[in-house]
């Protein structure tokens, strides 16, 4: 099965809401309406509601309760608004996933968008977008679930990582021809979703694979690392020994090793978003 074969079936794709895709295509347009992300969410209730618990959580700790979308689009302004509505209406996409541990694997995806957003900041790059594509970076493995189980499962019995690291990307090419990684490009690009974000789906998987290396790609990559050693819950010694040094030399970020020991913990980072990858 090709990539492209994978795409065409139905029971792979999830349908997003009609505003996430119009967000996303728009990412690049700075004159986008607030008034306007307020009209497109009133079409689709659920969502909103959804937005609005978050804007509401300890996470943004606003001084009032936030009670319209127009209220939230003021209070936590339009580049985290519109990270709410995309990170949570395509989490929200994928449901009753065979053969994966949904909970486990958007408790890593959160840990790594939380992550990603804290080290952009730190190295004064667009958390708000480091945040979206750390939530959505490995969402080809869904895909992959979704549309060939059969084969993930074979491969599960291998004892494949069930993280997306190096490990995982060599088993799944040797036995499919293509990763996760290529599934998330490829299925950004089938969304209409900007090149540069379908890159940084794409690419953040193995930065140092493509020149020149982007700086946004090295730090949702070290992001996932992070993620994937509090899952694995490594030890001190095993986490120096592990981190990706080479990516972020590469990035220019030689002291991110620093940033990273001395950021808060995953849970904290992310206290009050745990209703962004519920159903």
């Amino acid at each position: 099965m090709t990539i492209d074969e994978l795409l065409q079936q139905g029971r792979a794709l999830p349908s997003i809401p009609k505003v996430v895709q119009e967000l996303i295509q728009g990412l690049s347009k700075d004159d986008v309406l607030t008034g306007e992300i307020a009209r497109q969410l009133a079409t689709d209730q659920v969502l909103s509601a959804k937005v609005l618990r978050l804007a509401n959580s300890a996470y943004y700790n606003v001084s009032r309760t936030v009670g319209t979308v127009d209220e939230a689009l003021k209070l936590l302004g339009f580049l985290t608004v519109r990270t709410l509505v995309m990170s949570t209406g395509i989490a929200g996409s994928f449901k009753d996933m065979p053969g994966i541990d949904l909970k486990q694997f958007w408790r890593y995806s959160l840990h790594t968008a939380v992550a990603a957003k804290y080290l952009a900041r730190t190295a004064q790059l667009d958390g708000e977008l480091a945040f979206t594509v750390g939530l959505i970076h490995a969402i080809g493995r869904l895909v992959m679930h979704a549309g060939m189980p059969a084969e993930m499962a074979a491969l599960a019995l291998r004892s494949v990582s069930p993280f997306p690291d190096p490990s995982r990307i060599e088993a799944e090419r040797e036995a499919f021809g293509f990763s996760f990684a290529d599934v998330g490009g490829a299925l950004a690009r089938h969304w209409n979703f900007p090149e540069d974000f379908a890159a940084a789906i794409e690419r953040s998987a193995e930065p140092l694979a493509h020149e020149p290396v982007d700086a946004l790609h090295g730090i949702v990559h070290v992001a996932a690392w992070v993620s994937r050693a509090e899952e694995a819950q490594l030890d001190q010694a095993q986490r120096a020994q592990d981190f990706p040094q080479a990516v972020a030399d590469k990035i220019s970020l030689p002291t991110l090793r620093d940033t990273v020991a001395t950021m808060p913990p995953l849970a904290e980072l992310s206290a009050g978003l745990e209703d962004m990858i519920r159903s």
